[in-house]
């Protein structure tokens, strides 16, 4: 039987219109814009979640669509201190020496503000431009930028000139990011190029590194990536939902809580 709907208010209509037109709204700005306290746009909000109209998030919400990210702009501001975590757990446990693949991603961008404050001596090949960035004012970092087309709105850098320069390397570490885990280990994403290119570093890297917050845990995306079987770690800042840390223990996947 098909769940009905329940009935929405003009407010709750207006809130839908505004996801749609911006892709990701923050409480406070709703807030600001409906007159309302910020406990009465969590309670729509979560009232809209429920009823499938839009996806809550935290600080705010986004369309309910697995074809089409969050802006940019709106991801880097998500759980800001819970990425700091991962970043620095992540940097703490990178050796002296190593070689390091870095994709595209928010979570990633934190964990190259960490190792450049860690000052260990590395080798970075990089398909992220902010990565890039920040990693070269550390005098001992050698930092390798792939060919590729560069991406306004993230400054990622994607296609097929990316694959090809990646495949010329074998590193020690991939750190890659992720839009989404389902809840059977199935690692997603929202763009099959991005997918393309984080598949190429999981296959040259010796051991991959899967760096994410907790809102990704169970979270929809349309592009399959692999499954958490095949990374050796799980960098994140919450235990995963039973069903996902009972694959994770069955395969022998590290699981590091920061």
């Amino acid at each position: 039987m098909i769940k009905k709907r329940r009935a929405i208010n003009s407010r709750h209509e207006e809130i839908i219109s505004l996801i749609k037109s911006n892709g990701f709204v923050t409480v406070e700005e709703m807030a600001k814009v409906f007159k309302v306290t910020p406990q009465t746009i969590r309670r729509d909000i979560n009232f809209l979640d429920s009823e499938g109209y839009i996806s809550r998030y935290h600080g705010g919400a986004g369309r309910s669509i697995s074809t089409e990210n969050v802006a940019y702009r709106y991801r880097k501001e998500f759980l800001l201190n819970e990425k700091n975590k991962i970043a620095k757990t992540v940097a703490s446990i990178i050796e002296n020496n190593t070689s390091l693949f870095i994709n595209i991603g928010t979570t990633t961008e934190h964990v190259a503000i960490e190792l450049v404050n860690h000052k260990k001596k590395l080798r970075v090949i990089t398909n992220n431009l902010n990565v890039a960035a920040i990693m070269s004012k550390q005098e001992d970092f050698e930092v390798i930028i792939t060919g590729g087309i560069v991406r306004s709105k993230d400054r990622g850098i994607t296609g097929e000139t990316t694959i090809d320069f990646i495949r010329q390397f074998k590193v020690d570490i991939g750190i890659i990011g992720i839009s989404g885990i389902d809840l059977d280990g199935t690692l997603l994403d929202f763009d099959f190029r991005e997918v393309h290119i984080a598949r190429t570093i999981m296959e040259n890297s010796r051991k991959v590194y899967l760096v994410t917050d907790h809102s990704k845990f169970g979270r929809n995306a349309m592009v399959k990536l692999g499954n958490i079987t095949e990374i050796h770690t799980l960098i994140t800042d919450r235990k995963p939902p039973k069903q996902l840390m009972e694959i994770i223990k069955n395969n022998n996947v590290k699981l590091v809580i920061a």
